[in-house]
């Protein structure tokens, strides 16, 4: 963590977690972090944006219907290749009704940098029917376990190397 405000916030997080989830948060909070990603409070949940292009790639809470149970919302729009967990992720969120297609689809939105097809999530159903979703958005990532950290935190690499190419002009890898 960057500043001792900014610990005391995750720590106070992560002492609202049961035993088994503490060490799963904690690494995924700590690459986030080694990566640049900063927590800041906002509303009830910590989000994580990076200074170099302010936007968000992570959220984390507690669900307040349910103590102690926490979320992990991660933005990973700009990724074409993750597991089916994954997939089924995207497919759940863009098939809530009612679907409306997101503007940059319609070239209306110049919030994300580069082109709309490289970061909307995006989904093809078995009738052929192709749905998008807004690409800024984190997506819930339900029951984290120990066997995801590997997976989450290649997306997360990913769609930090595409905020820095596309909002902050910055190649990294």
């Amino acid at each position: 963590m960057k500043t001792k405000r900014q610990e005391e916030l995750i720590n106070s997080f992560l002492s609202e977690l049961e035993e088994p989830l503490k060490p799963i948060y904690r690494e995924l909070i700590l690459y986030l972090s080694e990566i640049g990603y900063n927590p800041h409070k906002q509303r009830s949940y910590i989000v994580f944006k990076h200074t170099l292009h302010n936007k968000q790639i992570a959220k984390i809470g507690i669900n307040i219907y349910k103590p102690h149970n926490p979320f992990f919302a991660l933005r990973f729009s700009a990724c074409r290749d993750y597991s089916q967990r994954f997939a089924d992720i995207v497919r759940e969120a863009v098939a809530k009704q009612p679907y409306a297609e997101p503007n940059c689809i319609a070239g209306v939105c110049d919030y994300c940098a580069g082109t709309a097809d490289s970061h909307v999530y995006t989904h093809i159903f078995d009738n052929g029917e192709i749905r998008f979703l807004c690409g800024s958005g984190a997506l819930e990532i339900s029951d984290i376990a120990a066997g995801d950290i590997a997976e989450i935190k290649q997306l997360i690499k990913e769609e930090h190397t595409y905020l820095l190419k596309h909002q902050a002009g910055i190649e990294w890898n």
